[in-house]
């Protein structure tokens, strides 16, 4: 089913095949070639809270759904592992006299590789000085697992509780580690009652660059090339950021990829992708890996839990020698922090 015809389904309640409907991503590459402006992916999120209502919904998401309402995460793990990934870094609680609040989110608190990319923001907002905390245990879930996976109304529960939460700290900037909790906290929150400043954790390092309070000493003599993670670039337009990070970089070479800025092409994780599975010939990691081996980069280097994750799974099973890595991982390596990863 082409894009247009998902489009006037969702205008005119018009049948459509409901697989087609949870193939999407979200990445928004349709809207950024639409001649129209037609906000595309609202019109696939309408579709999909209509599946809920004939039981058209894959398993998986709903199971997505009863983690976040049981254990405060998709990923259905116990809360009280929340801030495992902070074992030996004494993290305290937000205080008012914070100048950020650290969204840490729930893939980037429970996953294993995902805890790495935060590590290495917590070492680098020390580096430069920082006064920051975080929610801790009682960190609640973004809810942007439940927006694209089509229960509205319930994602504007947990949001509203999220909300509430952040701003009793009085904190007035929060720094989101995933595009994705990014995504959900500038696009729908304002709506739904938020008066805090949102930032995903390249904008925020790369001001500390042009302030002067964060300078890179150690040289990374890498070929690195960017991945530009489709929830910030096509979303939001945060593009230069992250290049500003890695330029910054002594000895780092940046080169580019075929697609990239708005034109980037996507990981597959986004739009509730990650919790289903893809067939192998559908997954959109391998085709950025080879753009990524097609400019002999030693490093694809993204500023994305979800994309990091797909990218060494696809590099792994494709034979790819190629380093996956955030940005913030080589950012905490040029501070002589991270040297292992």
């Amino acid at each position: 089913m082409k894009v247009r015809e998902l489009v006037r389904a969702a205008q005119f309640g018009e049948p459509v095949d409901l697989q087609t409907v949870w193939r999407c991503t979200t990445c928004r590459a349709c809207e950024a070639s639409c001649p129209h402006g037609i906000p595309i992916v609202d019109a696939v999120l309408k579709l999909r809270r209509e599946a809920w209502k004939v039981r058209g919904e894959p398993a998986a998401l709903s199971n997505v759904l009863w983690g976040i309402h049981q254990d405060g995460n998709p990923l259905r793990l116990p809360p009280s592992q929340r801030m495992a990934w902070a074992r030996d870094l004494n993290i305290g609680t937000t205080e008012k006299t914070d100048e950020i609040l650290l969204y840490v989110g729930c893939t980037a608190s429970y996953d294993r590789r995902a805890q790495k990319i935060t590590k290495a923001l917590v070492k680098v907002l020390r580096r430069a000085g920082v006064l920051f905390g975080v929610l801790g245990e009682e960190e609640p879930c973004c809810g942007e697992a439940a927006k694209m996976a089509g229960h509205r109304a319930y994602f504007e529960e947990v949001a509203r509780d999220a909300i509430r939460k952040i701003q009793a700290t009085q904190v007035k900037t929060v720094v989101t580690v995933s595009p994705h909790c990014y995504d959900v906290m500038k696009r729908d929150y304002p709506g739904l009652g938020a008066e805090f400043t949102v930032l995903h954790g390249t904008e925020y390092v790369a001001e500390l660059i042009r302030q002067g309070r964060l300078a890179f000493t150690k040289p990374v003599p890498r070929t690195v090339t960017y991945h530009d993670p489709c929830y910030l670039s096509r979303g939001h337009g945060v593009i230069e950021p992250p290049r500003e990070i890695l330029k910054a970089i002594p000895k780092l070479r940046l080169v580019e990829m075929a697609d990239h800025g708005t034109l980037t092409w996507c990981c597959g994780g986004g739009g509730g992708r990650a919790y289903q599975e893809s067939l192998p010939n559908e997954r959109l990691a391998d085709v950025r890996v080879r753009q990524a081996d097609a400019v002999r980069a030693e490093v694809l280097a993204a500023a994305c839990p979800l994309c990091v994750t797909h990218f060494e799974d696809s590099a792994k099973v494709g034979g790819s020698t190629l380093q996956v890595m955030d940005v913030m991982e080589l950012a905490a390596q040029a501070l002589g922090e991270n040297p292992k990863i």
